[in-house]
């Protein structure tokens, strides 16, 4: 007979190797009966092992990571006398008696539900419609319970929280949205993608009317009335924010305005308006994003100094605009402050615009630039020292073909992000972070605390809204109980210039530099009719295949519309396309979309669109 202070991993349903995910408690905690001691994992779902009988833990026989079957050693109990009386009275039966010698199925998340414990159990469970395992448990005991409690928070309202919070909610847990703005949404939807994307939708509109003298139709100067421009700006994102605290609504989340702080890796401190109070988790979601970076040198107190945000808000129209950093963020304002009247000047410290990106589709940017704003590009330059006066700031630079000194009537500095980790005492929820000030994660969002997972830019590049979104989808349902895990083959990038680049996978920067074998098919978009229609013929669409197995392994496309066009390509990635696949496919003439597969024509050389010489 085993010792009834032995507490056993139950039969799981004939899993085996099941892996420890989570230690619910630690030598010397007191536990009740049902309470959680350890979370599971099998290849069908997350469960809580329960505690058959009251004591107090004495012995912890597993570790983190460890993969058990039924029968193992879990734990020891100092059992108290009431709950071994119990154990041993034939009037009074105790359900969890069985539990010892693993015969009671573990308890479900929810609280309180059985799952069956056989195979035969779960296939009379599944005929008869119940969900065959419940979704993951909470764990009940072994920390402190703050003003507010919650299964899971979520720290931060970006793309990545509401994501996060709105499945997770869908899945039927009590959520708690932590933010500190007054509205959701986070950088991108306030100060990020949709207002800038706003604004270049309005540069674009401007450069249309512009390009139509060619084609012989005239408009006058725009006439620019920047409150309007501004109020259609804060339109689309009011319009977008309300909908996203509809939706919450709807789905019973608690939304929380204030700054929080880890004061353990089971509580959140909320500083608000009105005070401050805790909220504790048994799975918290950090979504808390990035911000830009500052450089050293730099008059940020100037207010003729901005940033992104700063851009953003269009406090006038500056005569002289200095970019410093020729990234996507930077070149995307060029063009809306360069369509507005401002004369723009850009420099960056590396050797060209939008590193990463390959040369050939960054050309045409560049020379659209020159051509449309008489924009000057400086590359491998940096701007040594600033000197402020009440109307400009005077810039000295330091390159090969930059001019000494100029003076500019405004400065938007936009030379990256850093994460925001350094701002929510992270260390005290003993959550682990790269030199960068990343938090690392696994596949499944999950920090080195399992029950504390991270998602977004908080988590690394690249720092994309469309990232964040999945990762918050698969944070919530790992959370939740549901098998998830974040497996992107490929992540597209866009700059929202115009042209727009657009590039997926494998570049050729990359494959030159760590030796990747690789055959590209392109097609100008001079011979595109569907381009020339629009009077653009600057685009190219590029694809990269493997030489052996014809297998797309990356894209690039420069023209209008590469954004919507770049999606093909990252599908064709993902389910691992061929050229012949691409090239079969039919596209709608005469569309921009079918340049694709004329790419893939061209690269498997049965293009007719374009002549190529015979290979010998």
């Amino acid at each position: 007979m085993s010792d009834p202070g032995e507490v056993r991993v139950p039969d799981i349903g004939g899993e085996e190797g099941a892996e420890v995910v989570e230690i619910l408690v630690a030598i010397g905690d007191e536990v009740e009966a049902e309470d959680g001691l350890i979370t599971l994992e099998s290849d069908k779902a997350s469960m809580d092992i329960p505690s058959p009988l009251a004591g107090r833990v004495t012995a912890i026989s597993l570790r983190a990571g460890d993969k058990v079957s039924a029968g193992d050693l879990v734990l020891t109990l100092e059992v108290r006398a009431e709950s071994a009386e119990a154990l041993e009275s034939p009037e009074e039966p105790n359900e969890s008696k069985s539990a010892i010698s693993g015969e009671v199925p573990a308890t479900s998340a929810g609280g309180g539900g059985e799952v069956p414990a056989t195979s035969a159990d779960r296939r009379e469970a599944e005929s008869s419609g119940a969900s065959e395992i419940a979704p993951a448990s909470s764990p009940k005991v072994g920390f402190e319970r703050g003003d507010q409690h919650t299964e899971i928070l979520v720290l931060g309202s970006g793309v990545g929280g509401y994501t996060a919070a709105f499945r997770a909610a869908d899945l039927g847990k009590r959520v708690i949205l932590v933010e500190k703005y007054p509205q959701l949404g986070g950088v991108c939807l306030n100060v990020g993608c949709i207002p800038s994307k706003a604004l270049l939708h309005v540069s674009k509109v401007i450069a249309e009317a512009e390009g139509m003298a060619a084609q012989g139709i005239t408009f006058g100067q725009p006439k620019i009335d920047i409150e309007k421009l501004r109020s259609f700006k804060t339109g689309v994102v009011d319009r977008l924010t309300k909908g996203l605290a509809g939706m919450g609504d709807k789905r019973g989340i608690t939304v929380v305005q204030g700054t929080g702080r880890f004061v353990s890796s089971r509580m959140l401190k909320i500083e608000t308006s009105e005070g401050s109070s805790t909220i504790s988790f048994d799975y918290a979601i950090i979504a808390a994003g990035s911000r830009p970076v500052e450089l050293r040198g730099i008059p940020y107190e100037d207010p003729k100094v901005i940033d992104s945000t700063g851009a953003l808000e269009l406090a006038g129209i500056p005569k002289r605009l200095l970019l410093i950093g020729g990234g996507i963020v930077g070149l995307e304002m060029a063009m809306v402050y360069g369509s507005l009247g401002s004369q723009i000047t850009i420099v960056e410290l590396l050797d060209g615009l939008i590193p990463g990106c390959d040369r050939d589709l960054v050309k045409p940017l560049e020379r659209r630039l020159k051509k449309r704003f008489r924009a000057e590009i400086y590359t491998g330059t940096r701007a040594t020292e600033f000197i402020v006066s009440e109307s400009v700031i005077k810039v000295s630079f330091e390159g090969k073909k930059s001019p000494e000194s100029a003076a500019f009537d405004r400065i938007l500095v936009a030379v990256g992000r850093r994460p925001n980790s350094d701002q929510m005492d992270i260390e005290a929820a003993e959550v682990e972070i790269s030199k960068d000030g990343f938090i690392e994660v696994d596949r499944q969002q999950r920090t080195n605390q399992p029950h504390i997972f991270a998602v977004g830019d908080i988590v690394g590049n690249p720092m994309l809204a469309h990232k964040a979104s999945h990762q918050g989808k698969v944070a919530a349902e790992v959370a939740a109980g549901e098998k998830s895990s974040f497996d992107a083959r490929v992540i597209p990038s866009v700059a929202y210039t115009d042209p727009e680049i657009a590039w997926v996978g494998l570049t050729e920067t990359e494959a030159k530099a760590d030796g990747t074998e690789y055959s590209t098919g392109s097609f100008p978009w001079m011979a595109s009719g569907r381009s020339l229609g629009m009077g653009r013929t600057d685009g190219l669409t590029k694809l990269l295949f493997d030489p052996a197995s014809k297998r797309l392994l990356g894209a690039g496309i420069v023209g209008p519309h590469a954004g919507d066009l770049i999606a093909e390509c990252a599908l064709a990635i993902e389910m691992g396309a061929e050229a012949t696949d691409l090239a079969l496919t039919i596209h709608p003439h005469p569309t921009l979309s079918e340049t694709i597969s004329m790419a893939a024509e061209a690269f498997e050389g049965t293009i007719t669109d374009l002549y190529q010489p015979k290979k010998r």
